[in-house]
């Protein structure tokens, strides 16, 4: 029987990032292989819903969230790029902040930047339905995060 040095209560196995995900409402979204950094690819969404039209509606429908976990600060994503596997490139605003327990989704089309929403101003979709990779990578290139992700069936919201 292990004396009371050995016991560790089961509350303290829970990862305090796994923690923090429930309280952003994000469970499931941190990636396996997440780095040291609190921020993280969260979700994507990479399908739209309906018929693949090319609308601005329709651009805007598939995209890509990225989470900040930390309970405290704020990150300026400025120099950022998220990329897919064949290389396309977005690169985040200048002065563009992700405050803490926030996050902000990465939307292919057109439309006016907020704290919350980002728009690459592609008018081709960016992310294959049949399967494809985002990865967040630093000002300095550093790889931060991936999220990959196979076949996905209309308008359905992948956990990364």
């Amino acid at each position: 029987m292990p004396n009371e040095e050995q016991t560790v209560p089961r509350w303290t196995l829970v990862p305090v990032s796994l923690l923090a995900a429930l309280a952003l409402g994000l469970a499931g979204s941190l990636p396996a292989n997440a780095s040291s950094s609190p921020l993280h690819l969260s979700w994507a969404h990479p399908n739209s819903a309906g018929s693949d039209t090319r609308t601005n509606t329709s651009l805007n429908d598939e995209w890509v969230k990225i989470g900040n976990y930390s309970y405290t600060t704020s990150y300026n994503l400025s120099g950022y790029t998220l990329k897919d596997a064949s290389g396309h490139t977005y690169r985040f605003p200048t002065s563009f902040r992700l405050a803490p327990r926030k996050s902000v989704e990465v939307h292919t089309g057109s439309g006016t930047n907020t704290s919350a929403n980002l728009y690459w101003g592609s008018g081709a979709y960016i992310w294959n339905n049949t399967g494809d990779t985002a990865y967040l990578r630093t000002a300095s290139g550093y790889l931060n995060s991936t999220c990959r992700w196979g076949s996905v069936a209309d308008s359905v919201t992948v956990p990364c």
